[in-house]
């Protein structure tokens, strides 16, 4: 990003106070160095206890960030992937996940980004993804428009699921059984092929108009806190799959939506 852009998302604070926003902007310029730097450079990669990948990128683009939220705001509480929580009890809790899309980064595939989100009293008010290999930017908060790279951005009319471009993670991120049945009588739906891999980057796609339903589960709160804001601000809707707002309690599912006409369609085929 440059200085222009920065000073531009700044300004663009909407109703979040622009320390706040200030700040977030360079929790992901500081993530998307690091990133870059371990990109393609054959970084290494380890299971965690869940079985889930963990790079050195992530965890040393996490560490940063925690350090520059806890000299700026020692008051604020942290949750993030690799590097657990700090005062969760706080009005004000960063959520970071400092590589969503590991398996993609590790594999050198752009399609990973760096997801910093902000809430206040459970709610995100700010939310950042950054896809730094492909040097795209979205950024969202409260009571202002979501930015791709400093431009306002918004999602595209498709009124019905038929003409919907979607896209999931993974088609195998859903449980076998009931979940799995879900994915796939919704799937049935859609009149194009659906479209993997594309993690984070997939919610910034659709909140620039590119493709119209995003459907995940089994998503920690790190995944999705910061894909609300840039989703909402563009015009888009997203919740878990019961159309509930998504918070810290939520269940791990997450559909979203371009166009709010479908949401509830799409939230009807996978109730059945």
């Amino acid at each position: 990003m440059t200085n222009a852009a920065q000073l531009s998302e700044t300004l663009l604070r909407g109703d979040v106070p622009g320390d706040y926003m200030a700040l977030a902007v360079e929790l992901a310029d500081a993530a998307s160095l690091i990133a870059t730097r371990y990109y393609r450079a054959n970084p290494g990669v380890e299971n965690k206890a869940d079985d889930s990948p963990v790079t050195i990128a992530d965890r040393e683009a996490e560490a940063t960030m925690r350090a520059m939220i806890n000299e700026r705001f020692p008051d604020h509480g942290i949750l993030g992937e690799e590097h657990g929580n700090e005062a969760l009890d706080s009005r004000y809790v960063w959520v970071l996940d400092p590589i969503d899309g590991t398996i993609s980064f590790a594999s050198g595939y752009p399609t990973f980004g760096t997801l910093v989100a902000l809430l206040e009293d459970g709610v995100p008010i700010i939310g950042i993804i950054d896809a730094s290999a492909l040097k795209d930017r979205w950024v969202g908060g409260r009571g202002r428009p979501t930015t791709l790279n400093g431009v306002p951005v918004n999602t595209r009319h498709c009124p019905v699921l038929d003409g919907a471009w979607s896209a999931s993670s993974s088609p195998l991120m859903f449980d076998e059984g009931a979940q799995r049945d879900a994915y796939t009588r919704l799937a049935t739906y859609f009149g194009r092929r659906q479209i993997f891999s594309g993690n984070c980057v997939a919610a910034g796609l659709l909140a620039s108009g590119h493709i119209d339903v995003m459907v995940e589960s089994n998503n920690g709160i790190y995944d999705f806190m910061a894909l609300v804001p840039v989703v909402e601000g563009a015009g888009g809707r997203i919740t878990d799959w019961n159309g509930r707002a998504l918070t810290m309690e939520s269940d791990g599912t997450v559909l979203a939506t371009g166009d709010p006409t479908i949401h509830e369609q799409a939230l009807a085929v996978l109730a059945g």
